[in-house]
């Protein structure tokens, strides 16, 4: 069964984002700039996404990984 993937979803799936991409929470809209790392949850700087634990979520409102897009800056 195939899911359906709207603009800027990255399927959950973050090992094929470049390592600089910015993600946005879709429900808050929290930027996770992997130049900044998250200071909230103790994420070093230069973290790319698909770095981060499995079990982090948004510093904002709590979203989950799956929750974000992808930024076309």
């Amino acid at each position: 069964m195939r899911t359906a993937f709207f603009a800027g979803a990255y399927g959950g799936d973050a090992s094929g984002l470049p390592t600089e991409t910015r993600l946005e929470c879709k429900i808050c809209w929290h930027v996770y700039d992997p130049a900044d790392g998250d200071e909230v949850r103790q994420i070093q700087p230069d973290t790319a996404f698909s770095q981060l634990p499995v079990h982090w979520s948004c510093p904002q409102c709590g979203a989950p990984k799956q929750d974000f897009l992808v930024l076309d800056d």
